[in-house]
């Protein structure tokens, strides 16, 4: 069973029609003992950093998803829930992450000709092989919605993206993945994304 973790930040229904069409078990929580007892996680997220690392924070689950990932646990951070899984943001101040993946979040700066927040669809440059990647293709396409992405991850980066500089789309560290596009919002792509983080042991 895959836990979706319930923070009040995140787009829940998407992600639990998307784990329903690929035939998964997937609950919505924000109980202790429900995320203990699951197989993997999903921590989602939507909106600015530190409101959301705030409620976080203050449910106290961020110590609880630490501690599971330190047993081995998969975890998919999404959008948001990919950035709060590194050590800082810098979207307006500075917030502390989880500190699962190094590296920080800051605005995406670009030539004038492009457009922030990056909203639309891109396609995928793979640089280092992972299980995420087992059932689609480099250059595949990919929905974003963002203004802030990561630097400084070049251990755990896994696929970029290209929007005028080059954007951390997915990383991995060890169990820890994230994606800074929506796979639940990505099509067939998208759910093939996340079949394969279901099928990880």
């Amino acid at each position: 069973m895959i836990a979706i973790i319930d923070y009040g930040v995140g787009n829940l229904f998407s992600l639990t029609s998307s784990f329903g069409a690929i035939g998964e078990e997937v609950v919505i929580t924000s109980d202790a003992d429900v995320i203990r007892n699951a197989d993997k996680l999903i921590l989602p997220g939507v909106g600015a950093f530190g409101d959301a690392s705030q409620k976080l924070y203050e449910s106290g689950l961020d110590k609880i998803i630490v501690e599971e990932v330190k047993k081995g646990k998969p975890l998919l951070g999404v959008c948001l829930g990919m950035q709060m899984l590194f050590d800082k943001s810098y979207e307006y101040g500075e917030h502390e992450g989880l500190g699962l993946v190094g590296g920080k979040v800051v605005y995406i700066d670009l030539p004038q000709q492009y457009k922030i927040p990056h909203i639309g669809w891109n396609c995928l440059r793979f640089e280092k092989d992972s299980p995420i990647l087992k059932y689609i293709n480099e250059n595949d396409f990919v929905y974003f919605v963002h203004s802030y992405h990561a630097i400084d991850c070049e251990e755990s980066l896994v696929a970029t993206t290209d929007y005028g500089i080059p954007i951390t789309a997915i990383v991995q560290k060890d169990n820890v993945y994230g994606c800074q596009f929506h796979p639940e919002k990505s099509g067939d792509v998208g759910l093939k994304i996340l079949k394969a983080f279901a099928e990880i042991n």
